[in-house]
């Protein structure tokens, strides 16, 4: 770096905290063991400051050398750890939505229960398929959504029968479950398999597929969902084309939840106002 770059930076740059980071960001999975002389041509140092911040980054845990050899220790893992700790669902959830909807081009959402509802804390929409505008805050009835199904799914006695004794299953479409039976069947059926298909239930031409999250503890605090047109699908590709990119986006939601403190794992709603 020259000392332009420096300069226009401000006097308060550290430029050799940006010489370190830059020596940790060296190494990726294509370059996992580097020599002194790698580290050097990567990074642009010199080799005799390459050596430096090497050897600081052993001394401090974050590299391990055989001499000859440097790689970096799951110690590194404690600098993403800080970042995910201060986030909340909404903020984990987010980078996870951006990219299953770029692979699968369809509209994704993250939603937790609310009373008789699914509360929206996260979304990426692709198009606009319903006819109304879905953000952050909507809500729709738990009964006739597929996150609903997801949610109310685990919820087990006292919980589940306060539900119904509060719940009106108000008939949204033809196709939308309005007798308890059929529901207690179908919450019964998305508990086994592990995700929820609702075919037009909340609105005509509405196809959609939810997949739960879960926190360290194996509870649900949310669900994750993808929208599709029912013009543009049938269940059957739904479940075979989307289901898998759905299901691994929610076990990387988990992932990353439980890297966060307790009390935001254990509270989703946490950041969202």
């Amino acid at each position: 770096m020259d000392e332009g770059e420096v300069t226009e930076r401000g006097a308060h740059h550290v430029q050799s905290l940006e010489r370190g980071l830059a020596v940790i960001k060296a190494f990726n999975a294509d370059a996992s063991e580097l020599t002194l002389s790698d580290v050097a041509r990567s990074t642009g140092l010199t080799r005799a400051a390459a050596r430096r911040f090497l050897l600081t980054l052993v001394d401090l845990g974050y590299v391990r050398t055989d001499g000859k050899y440097f790689s970096l220790t799951a110690r590194v893992l404690e600098l993403g750890y800080s970042y995910l700790s201060s986030l909340s669902l909404p903020e984990v959830a987010q980078p996870h939505l951006e990219r299953l909807s770029a692979e699968v081009h369809e509209s994704s959402s993250v939603s937790v229960l609310e009373g008789l509802d699914i509360v929206y804390v996260a979304r990426v929409a692709v198009s606009r398929i319903m006819t109304v505008s879905i953000n952050v805050g909507t809500r729709f009835p738990a009964h006739a959504t597929s996150m609903g199904h997801v949610l109310l799914a685990d919820l087990e006695g006292e919980d589940l029968h306060g539900y119904f004794d509060a719940a009106k299953l108000e008939k949204l479409t033809a196709r939308t479950l309005t007798r308890q039976q059929d529901l207690i069947a179908e919450l019964e059926k998305v508990y086994r398999q592990g995700y929820a298909m609702v075919d037009q239930e909340l609105e005509e031409g509405l196809r959609s597929i939810a997949a739960p999250i879960r926190d360290r503890r194996g509870k649900v605090v949310a669900a994750v969902n993808l929208s599709t047109h029912a013009s543009r699908t049938t269940p059957e590709s739904v479940e075979h084309e989307l289901l898998p990119s759905l299901l691994a986006a929610a076990r990387a939601i988990e992932a990353d939840l439980a890297s966060a403190p307790p009390t935001k794992a254990g509270h989703p709603k946490a950041g969202h106002g």
